[in-house]
């Protein structure tokens, strides 16, 4: 049955989504050896010519990380989630660059505000910080109206980038309780995880975090300090074939 569903593959020389389904219903047996079939079966399609070697090792790596990742989209017929799309170390700088050049150019009226600022760190993560003066009222959680548009702009370069891990993170000021402060940057932070899902940003890449006020950018003892420290960021992290668990860790 697995040659006769790898051999399917060959022959279309595409994705099937009866193969890749097929894949879940093999659930019983372990995840590594149906990996060591498939590459078996694979290979043996390589020997008579109908698949080249660089499509036997796309198609090994897209279904092996399919059946790691264990999920599927059954709407598009092919899976999703951190290990399916990984993208190759030489490809990041590139994948990364393109992102970065998008998010700019979506949020340019935004960053001309001064209400979202890109930047890059020094792993390739990139950084939005999200002011709070136009995204939250004060001691809400509720995103504001006038921000939807905004971060519509953002879901949607997200969307384009599934190679991309989604870090958001909440902070506030050091007015209020230390456990109040740090409830509020959580539910801050799990508000805009939850509009940008919505907009079509896939769950299972995003991670949210809440710290609270121990992470100031500013000094607490003045006005403007405190509006800067009142902020959520989201961290955009790639993906990256063999060190998938990396672009999960938190990057604060």
């Amino acid at each position: 049955m697995v040659c006769g569903a790898v051999q399917d593959w060959c022959a279309t020389k595409a994705y099937s989504p009866s193969l890749l389904k097929w894949v879940i219903i093999m659930n019983s047996f372990k995840k590594i050896a149906l990996v060591a079939v498939l590459t078996t079966g694979l290979s043996a399609c390589a020997t008579d010519g109908s698949i080249n070697r660089t499509q036997t090792g796309a198609a090994v790596g897209a279904v092996a990380g399919a059946i790691l990742g264990h999920q599927v989209d059954d709407d598009k017929g092919r899976y999703v989630g951190a290990i399916a799309g990984a993208i190759a170390g030489s490809a990041v700088g590139k994948y990364m660059d393109e992102q970065q050049e998008e998010l700019e150019a979506q949020l340019r009226r935004e960053q001309a505000a001064d209400e979202i600022q890109i930047s890059r760190l020094a792993d390739n993560t990139l950084k939005l910080d999200l002011s709070s003066e136009v995204s939250f009222d004060v001691n809400s959680a509720r995103i504001n109206r006038g921000f939807y548009q905004s971060l519509n702009k953002v879901a949607s370069v997200l969307a384009d980038y599934p190679s991309t891990a989604v870090h958001i993170v909440g902070h506030t000021d050091s007015t209020g309780a230390d456990a109040y402060n740090h409830e509020l940057s959580l539910k801050r932070a799990t508000s805009v995880k939850g509009y940008l899902t919505r907009q079509g940003v896939d769950e299972p890449r995003t991670r949210t975090d809440g710290r609270g006020e121990t992470a100031p950018v500013a000094s607490n003892a003045t006005s403007d300090g405190r509006s800067r420290n009142r902020r959520v960021e989201i961290f955009l992290k790639p993906i990256v074939e063999g060190r998938e668990a990396s672009a999960f860790r938190s990057p604060v």
